[in-house]
């Protein structure tokens, strides 16, 4: 197993300033429309593993160069909604709520429910990449739970009963729900249906490169945990959405400018806060592809 002693410290212009908040981290003096460094890059990837979400202001750069950096960790997932890749960079799905001649150009409703992405994959997602193209005026925020506190912090006679514990991952949980509450969702055909078949995965992950466990399902693709009556499962993963989602578990980024925004979908879920509809808001998303949980 890797770990984060593995990245030894090294000299670097990159300072990290890690937020008054259960987790996230600002970085400065980086610029990602340059070349990245074997040093700069160790610098990163330890800082994402420390504080989860990593925030870098200004960055100026383009879908290709997103791409390029997004692929220094690991291969890129292909979002099923290919409708709303963005043209000519079929890695980088639109988040918008932008239509243009009557039709959505992105993925208006992305994030309504708290959930890690991917995680209806048998490889879920390592971490996700959102640079802001367009800001709406007010709202807008995404906010990002920590899944290792809400571990940490979960009463004794609940961590045995989770642990050892599998649940459903699906990704048509709350679709039905969310086409019904906006146009932002087309009717899936059935191959996309076929990529997306349901899996399952443990209710307690082990972080691959940190060894922390963390707590991995959520009110958007976990449906049912396996092996318990409905009942029972129901009103188990309600208490445990509910304790996850805790204010001190919580960092609520307010986006600025030319943010990139980096988090670790092995040790958080994230949630979007919604914008009035007549505000415009565009960003673009790269998904690096993780490993089996365990």
């Amino acid at each position: 197993m890797t770990t984060i002693a593995d990245f030894p410290e090294v000299a670097s212009s990159i300072h990290i300033n890690a937020f008054q908040a259960a987790l996230g981290a600002e970085v400065h003096g980086l610029d990602l429309s340059q070349p990245l460094s074997e040093r700069d890059f160790s610098r990163i990837h330890r800082a994402h593993l420390d504080h989860h979400v990593l925030v870098f202001r200004e960055q100026r750069i383009t879908p290709q160069q997103q791409i390029d950096f997004s692929r220094r960790f690991g291969k890129l997932q292909v979002h099923v909604l290919r409708q709303f890749q963005l043209s000519g960079h079929p890695e980088i799905l639109v988040v918008s709520n932008i239509k243009e001649n009557g039709q959505p150009i992105g993925l208006g409703d992305a994030g309504h429910f708290w959930h890690s992405d991917l995680s209806y994959k048998e490889l879920p997602s390592l971490g996700s990449l959102l640079h802001a193209q367009e800001l709406p005026a007010e709202g807008g925020d995404t906010l990002f739970a920590n899944m290792h506190l809400a571990w940490e912090t979960l009463p004794d006679y609940l961590k045995r009963t989770v642990e050892g514990l599998t649940a459903e991952h699906s990704y048509v949980t709350k679709y039905a729900e969310l086409q019904r509450r906006s146009p932002w969702r087309p009717n899936l055909t059935e191959q996309q249906i076929a990529e997306v078949k349901p899996v399952t995965h443990p209710v307690v992950r082990t972080h691959p490169e940190t060894g922390r466990k963390a707590l991995f399902i959520s009110e958007h693709f976990t449906p049912r945990i396996v092996g318990l009556p409905e009942d029972e499962s129901r009103e188990l993963l309600d208490t445990l959405f509910a304790h996850s989602v805790k204010p001190e578990h919580i960092y609520r980024h307010q986006w600025q400018k030319h943010d990139l925004v980096f988090w670790d979908n092995r040790s958080l879920m994230h949630l979007a806060a919604g914008c009035p509809e007549q505000q415009r808001r565009k960003l673009y998303r790269t998904t690096i592809e993780g490993d089996a949980p365990f």
